[in-house]
């Protein structure tokens, strides 16, 4: 499958040319990210993200990534569409296959689509690995490293409803993904979202912004091969999993603002989480600053809080340069998404049941530059 996922990658990047005679059939899209990061603060040894890519040196794994998209339109109706990403997994890189699938447009409102499609579970979902569609270089972490799955296999439906002053979106997904990687306590894990269902519905306005609410439910199971042998053996597997949404999104050109609300519940296993984040901007010509407020209550980990500022300057319209510093803090013995090892943290639960000593909480300062892009 690796092999598979860089030959489409490799056509969808040598797609322009070779697609230069038939653009009435094929369409080719590209984008990417090239950044670096550098965490600071107490504990240097600590790393942050979620797959723990950013630490005390400059690393350009955590935003770096590059890929394409192609759509080709078989009949009038009938659509293909395939989206490939170049990106880091921990230390190594590898693609990732994020879209193929057949979309069919029954009528002027309804789409139904079928094949490897994105979980709609955030705001920026559609686009996630496409930096140049949101002011920040890092999606706020808070809410955005809660759920690692990004794709799935199976079906979803779009149906557009006119209205007089904008338009409402409804989507009701469902499929399942399976041996996907979950990285979790310094490793990667697989696991395995079975009988996902989804809905959303998106109210977009014309002068008053995007408003959204969005459910998703799964079957999880998650695998932990340090937990075997332990009380905690088998804890995560064959669980519901359930999300809930709202969000919302505004830019005039000169204004610009979006916050995201989210609650996951893991039935049996975990207390609810709770995030959310708030951001507001300007631009002023080229330039473009912003400020993001994000939260994350867990009643089982503790808190989590950041403050965010960037700069962003944009060389041109498909190019923009993007600067930020990001203050993360913690409360309540909560790791948030700091990242310590699994046997570190059952040692951590063993000494607070026994010895009735608190577990460290991690602070830091994540300071980072890149440039986002589309071709």
């Amino acid at each position: 499958m690796p092999s598979l996922r860089f030959l489409l990658l490799a056509f969808l990047l040598a797609s322009p040319p070779l697609l230069a005679q038939t653009e009435d059939r094929f369409s080719f899209n590209g984008f990417g990210t090239v950044g670096v990061s550098r965490l600071g603060g107490e504990d240097s040894g600590r790393s942050y993200g979620i797959q723990g890519q950013v630490n005390d040196r400059w690393r350009g794994d955590d935003l770096s990534r590059i890929g394409g998209q192609l759509t080709w339109d078989l009949t009038e109706d009938l659509v293909a569409t395939a989206q490939a990403t170049l990106a880091a997994e921990q230390d190594s890189w590898g693609v990732e296959l994020d879209w193929l699938y057949l979309g069919w447009q029954a009528t002027d409102r309804l789409t139904l689509r079928a094949g490897r499609l994105r979980n709609p579970v955030y705001m920026y979902s559609e686009t996630l690995n496409v930096g140049v569609t949101y002011p920040w270089l890092r999606l706020p972490d808070e809410v955005y490293f809660q759920l690692q799955i990004s794709n799935y296999e199976g079906i979803d439906l779009l149906y557009d409803t006119p209205l007089a002053f904008g338009m409402l979106t409804w989507q009701i997904n469902a499929g399942q993904a399976l041996n996907r990687d979950h990285f979790i306590h310094d490793d990667l894990h697989d696991m395995d979202y079975r009988k996902l269902f989804g809905a959303n519905v998106k109210l977009t306005t014309h002068h008053w912004g995007s408003f959204r609410i969005a459910y998703s439910e799964a079957d999880l199971d998650l695998r932990i091969p340090y937990m075997q042998g332990t009380p905690l053996e088998g804890i995560a597997e064959g669980v519901k999993g359930k999300y809930t949404a709202v969000g919302y999104q505004y830019d005039n050109g000169t204004w610009l603002a979006a916050s995201e609300a989210t609650r996951i519940v893991v039935e049996g296993l975990t207390p609810s989480t709770n995030a959310f984040y708030v951001m507001g901007g300007r631009r002023f010509g080229r330039f473009g600053v912003h400020l993001t407020y994000g939260e994350l209550d867990d009643e089982f980990t503790g808190q989590q809080s950041s403050w965010t500022g960037g700069l962003s300057y944009r060389l041109s319209p498909s190019v923009v340069l993007k600067g930020e510093y990001r203050r993360v803090d913690n409360a309540n013995e909560s790791q948030g998404a700091f990242v310590r090892g699994g046997a570190e943290y059952l040692e951590a639960l063993a000494r607070r049941e026994f010895l009735g000593e608190p577990r460290a909480t991690f602070d830091g300062d994540i300071v980072s530059v890149g440039v986002d892009f589309l071709f």
